[in-house]
């Protein structure tokens, strides 16, 4: 049953040092308040999951909080590389960073693996790829029936799952619609799970294409209005998009995202929009 906390004390509660945190969003809902409370409790040597870590994960890892990253493609969308990323992969700062990385279909299914407690997912992929040689979570199995070589990737099981979503109720029943990702079996494959939403209401009012996620499977919910900023919750907000442009320039500097992240985010205060 999910639990109504502030922000500052659900991240304190559950997410660790050393733990594996998956922060997932498609487009929106990208958990960045959450993310920046990390920072801010300078909770450290995280293994962090994400299908597509863009800024959000940039960050973090410019911050030196993350040993390794899980993922299947890593940019700034629409503008070009994560700096930060790069600077930790090409020469170590602020610290080496290990990659398993994968295929979007492998990630998925990873995810789908760990929701429904599986060891490990099956489909056809990385057939041509050179991925399989740089990790150890994909392998290949023959089918019992036919005889065919398929994939066959390991399950994923973060210690916890951060979201945004739109709406929670007083119960801690959650939903999120517009675009969405994996958000659900993020969750669901998580040990524990953390969502922050825009605001609660005394009922959800069910929306076709929505997501709910039952408060039994939630540990806390966190009121963060803006909590997704510089992405956004449809309904809600707009993308910031002069941010993930000026981004490109903040995170090319060791010197100029240092400052940003004290002036922005270590001082408490939000990022400006």
């Amino acid at each position: 049953m999910a639990k109504h906390l502030t922000l500052q004390e659900a991240v304190a509660e559950l997410i660790h040092d050393g733990d594996t945190v998956a922060m997932e969003g498609f487009t929106h809902l990208i958990p960045y308040a959450a993310a920046h409370e990390i920072i801010r409790q300078r909770i450290t040597d995280l293994t962090l999951v994400r299908m597509t870590p863009d800024v959000i994960y940039d960050q973090l890892i410019g911050a030196g909080l993350v040993r390794k990253l899980i993922f299947s493609w890593g940019g700034n969308p629409g503008v070009g590389s994560l700096h930060r990323f790069r600077d930790a992969v090409e020469n170590g700062w602020p610290r080496p960073l290990e990659l398993d990385e994968h295929s979007h279909a492998g990630m998925a299914n990873r995810y789908v693996a760990g929701a429904s407690r599986l060891p490990f997912a099956v489909l056809r992929g990385y057939r041509g790829s050179d991925l399989p040689r740089r990790t150890d979570t994909v392998s290949t199995v023959a089918c019992p029936f036919t005889g065919e070589e398929l994939a066959a990737v390991a399950a994923l099981h973060p210690d916890v799952t951060v979201i945004h979503a739109q709406q929670a109720d007083t119960k801690g029943n959650v939903q999120l619609w517009g675009l969405t990702g994996v958000q659900k079996e993020a969750v669901l494959a998580a040990d524990r799970s953390l969502v922050t939403v825009e605001e609660i209401v005394d009922d959800l009012e069910l929306r076709p294409g929505g997501v709910i996620i039952p408060t039994w499977v939630i540990d806390a919910v966190a009121v963060v209005p803006g909590g997704a900023h510089p992405s956004y919750a449809a309904g809600y907000s707009v993308r910031d998009n002069d941010f993930y442009r000026s981004w490109d320039s903040i995170s090319r500097d060791r010197e100029a995202f240092t400052a940003w992240l004290e002036e922005n985010v270590l001082s408490g205060r939000a990022v400006s929009r």
